[in-house]
């Protein structure tokens, strides 16, 4: 892949690759009735704004709900298990707690619509409905919730650089180090650092310094080739690169790549006078974590591997294949 060169006139690196939104993607619904004919009707007043699956008792719509939905529709009265408890168990898996939940139903007992609310869902619409009256529900707990996702995705990605921050990679990386240890499987970690980044600052001023910054992150992301993978900021000048279920020898070789493409994205721009000729040390460690390894082991390895490569003269990767 060839590299941009680092220029603010014809560059926009502040929209990653992995922020990107089709727009013409239909929202996802979860419908759930046992009567066929209030599913039909339901699906003829929606099915042209959204994509609609169907269930029609609790443990399917337990399963289902795998399928992601942004919305469910929850009948009160269902054949197997009732929907107070479907709602309940929603809520208690992780997975689908941030899900809302309308219910409707032909009751309007107050005592059950609290009931419902109680449980955990956002609404409650009465049968019969109008129409219109389930189009607005809909389509306003439906943008609620777009708004919800994206308030919890930008409070993980670094503002600057626009890929994920020091807390979401601490998150992310306690979740991979536990599946590494029931899989047996292997977890790599690169850490990125620029070289003589004070310089930088000190020479052509912060501004400037921030672009760099951005552009390393562009960069590395441009290598990166799995959606298991993170980079993250992990403070300064300095990144992470995180990559479940990767050998030493995959590590170094992505680490290699992202330190030539860095070297080759600034080299232009600091012919034409249009930046510093920017460079990075990487560090790279890889573990097959044990019962009882913390996953700050890694993050140490690779740290140390860092120091080596910036010992040795920059601009280069200090192996994993030296990790023990």
């Amino acid at each position: 892949m060839t590299t941009p060169p680092l220029s603010t006139s014809n560059l926009d690196w502040t929209q990653p690759p992995s922020m990107a939104v089709d727009a013409d993607e239909l929202p996802r619904l979860l419908l759930i009735d046992d009567d066929p004919s209030s599913l039909r009707l339901a699906a003829g007043i929606l099915g042209s704004d959204y994509t609609l699956i169907f269930a029609t008792c609790g443990r399917d719509a337990l399963d289902l709900v795998a399928e992601t939905p942004e919305l469910i529709l929850l009948d009160y009265q269902l054949p197997d298990i009732d929907g107070l408890e479907v709602c309940r168990r929603f809520k208690a898996d992780p997975a689908s707690a941030d899900i809302p939940v309308i219910f409707i139903t032909a009751d309007q007992d107050p005592v059950l619509e609290a009931a419902g609310l109680e449980a955990g869902a956002v609404d409650f619409v009465t049968k019969p409905y109008s129409a219109a009256v389930l189009r607005a529900r809909v389509r306003t707990h439906i943008l609620l919730k777009r708004k919800t996702d994206l308030l919890a995705r930008l409070a993980h990605l670094d503002g600057l650089t626009n890929v994920a921050n020091r807390r979401s990679f601490d998150q992310i990386l306690e979740k991979e180090w536990r599946r590494a240890q029931r899989s047996g499987r292997p977890v790599s970690l690169v850490m990125i650092d620029a070289d003589h980044f004070k310089d930088v600052n000190d020479a052509w001023g912060h501004q400037m310094g921030d672009e760099c910054l951005r552009g390393i992150a562009h960069l590395a992301a441009s290598q990166i080739r799995r959606p298991a993978d993170l980079l993250a900021r992990y403070g300064g000048e300095e990144f992470v690169l995180l990559l479940p279920e990767t050998d030493a020898h995959g590590a170094r070789q992505l680490a290699e790549a992202i330190r030539a493409g860095i070297e080759s994205g600034f080299a232009q721009p600091a012919k034409q006078g249009e930046g510093p000729a920017l460079t990075a040390s990487l560090g790279c460690a890889t573990l097959i974590p044990s019962p009882g390894d913390r996953p700050e082991t890694l993050v140490q390895l690779a740290d140390r591997n860092l120091y080596l490569a910036k010992s040795n003269g920059r601009n280069r990767v200090e192996p994993a294949e030296d990790t023990p």
